[in-house]
């Protein structure tokens, strides 16, 4: 069984998605950000720089701290989403989300949504940047089903959750025909859907 530590982010939702779309058991143990329950000495033992997601597989008890490494850890346990013949391709989208499209698009949140007015530099900064990530990845969707080939993997997995939050970009997805299209076909999957309602199951991915 795997423990899941976690909270409602979009790396959050990355392997809670993962766990739905492998039929994992698993637990969610809530950390709330908002009271810093992440620096605690405790949690900081299994995440030294004190971020989520972190997993205890309880069958062997091995911790793995950062979404991508855990997506990959999962991924190989189970021998989903991860083929041994696409997995150099794979592993260049999954550290482009890891890299660039997770933290840029999280600049983005922290200027543009979090604290709009605070700083015009950031704000436009970010939101430019922002901006290009989504040509970038309609382009790469232009000449491939998914991000790493013609099989959905775990670099879908790791950057579907930071387009879920399109509505808070003022971007339009819907101007990105091939992104919108990609965002719209992973989103009706039910492990999708489960796994992005894991902390109100009222909450269903917002369409473009």
């Amino acid at each position: 069984m795997i423990e899941l530590f976690t909270a409602d982010t979009p790396n959050g939702k990355k392997i809670t998605i993962m766990l739905e779309e492998i039929g994992c058991d698993f637990k969610v143990t809530k950390i709330d950000l908002s009271k810093d329950e992440q620096f605690k000495k405790d949690f900081k033992k299994i995440s030294p720089f004190g971020k989520i997601p972190v997993i205890t597989d309880h069958e062997n008890g091995q911790s793995l701290f950062e979404s991508g490494a855990i997506l990959i850890y999962l991924a190989e346990k189970h021998n989903k989403f991860y083929e041994a013949k696409d997995r150099h391709t794979i592993n260049q989208w999954l550290m482009a989300q890891m890299g660039i499209i997770g933290p840029m698009i999280g600049q983005h949140h922290q200027f543009h949504h979090y604290n709009p007015g605070k700083s015009e530099f950031g704000e436009e900064r970010y939101f430019k940047i922002t901006k290009r990530i989504y040509s970038e990845l309609d382009e790469r969707l232009s000449s491939s089903k998914y991000l790493a080939g013609d099989d959905y993997t775990i670099a879908d997995i790791a950057t579907w959750p930071w387009i879920a939050r399109h509505e808070w970009h003022d971007i339009g997805l819907k101007n990105y025909k091939n992104l919108s299209s990609w965002y719209i076909d992973i989103s009706k999957r039910e492990a999708v859907i489960k796994g992005y309602q894991f902390m109100n199951k009222k909450e269903f991915p917002p369409q473009p």
